[in-house]
């Protein structure tokens, strides 16, 4: 990995971890809703300990840390180390900053889907960097990799029985809540997991795919498949290009293909997933 790949999963990372720290905080501990989380967890504990939420969750998460890199891996382990430790030093500067905090909205509801939208893609951008914010995001983690079960999916089981310790603490009302927030939480997660992990599978048909090749390996750093191919009206053989790319590659490539072949005949899909090496650099190095 490059160093300044590195640096950029990093910084997602942080901004990622900010994000939930800033849902935890102004959202759902305001509103009493233990919703799925190791954060959740800790706001429960908290009430019958005498130690802060930002403590409690540096405490729990370094349990499953453990977990992490023995079952999940080094990389995995590594970039979850340094969001648990960013994690609960967000949550303390918070409690510096607005002690007392209360409700932004003034309705625990509103709280709750505040929380589930903006944790959900702080969540979604760690699992995209190969990271988590520590704590249940490891459960899920671990349930995708040896059940196969979907992130979104997989943060619900384990957040499930967090949500439901709200009864220690709080009325039915909210104990409903924090369950149904729980699990909308993991659909949401999907949702924006999704949205990371989408690309365009670009299949053109052109008679300047030489140089449309060498734009995409040596321009978007993208591999390149050729496929012969030949025209039903004229029978004529033609090579038909097919590439996988990010939403702003093929803007890009477009643009591109505007200025050499107005001509080209270009189908675009969508592709929710791209399994292994899909970067031609990499492959060259």
């Amino acid at each position: 990995m490059s160093k300044n790949r590195l640096i950029k999963e990093y910084l997602i990372i942080a901004i990622g971890t900010l994000i939930i720290s800033f849902a935890v905080y102004f959202f759902m501990i305001p509103s009493n809703a233990i919703l799925g989380s190791l954060s959740g967890l800790a706001i429960v504990i908290s009430y019958f300990v005498p130690l802060s939420v930002s403590a409690l969750t540096f405490i729990l998460n370094s349990v499953l840390l453990l977990v992490g890199f023995l079952l999940i891996g080094r990389e995995f382990g590594g970039k979850t180390v340094y969001a648990s430790i960013l994690f609960p030093a967000f949550l303390r500067i918070w409690e510096v900053l607005f002690p007392d905090q209360q409700s932004l909205t003034g309705d625990p509801l509103l709280d709750v889907a505040c929380y589930i939208i903006l944790v959900s893609f702080g969540v979604a951008m760690l699992f995209n960097a190969n990271a988590s914010s520590g704590g249940l995001d490891i459960v899920a983690k671990l349930l995708n990799k040896y059940l196969h079960i979907e992130l979104g999916r997989g943060m619900t089981i384990a957040g499930m029985v967090t949500a439901v310790s709200a009864v220690l603490i709080a009325d039915t009302r909210i104990l409903v809540l924090s369950i149904l927030g729980t699990y909308l939480n993991g659909f949401v997660i999907d949702h924006f997991i999704d949205g990371f992990n989408r690309r365009k599978r670009v299949c053109i048909l052109t008679g300047e795919y030489k140089a449309i090749k060498e734009f995409i390996i040596c321009r978007l750093n993208r591999g390149v498949t050729l496929y012969p191919a030949i025209g039903g009206y004229k029978e004529e053989n033609k090579t038909e290009l097919v590439t996988i790319l990010t939403r702003n590659e093929y803007a890009v490539l477009l643009e591109y293909l505007h200025t050499i072949d107005e001509k080209a005949f270009v189908s675009v899909s969508t592709v929710n997933e791209v399994v292994g090496e899909w970067s031609a650099g990499r492959r060259r190095k």
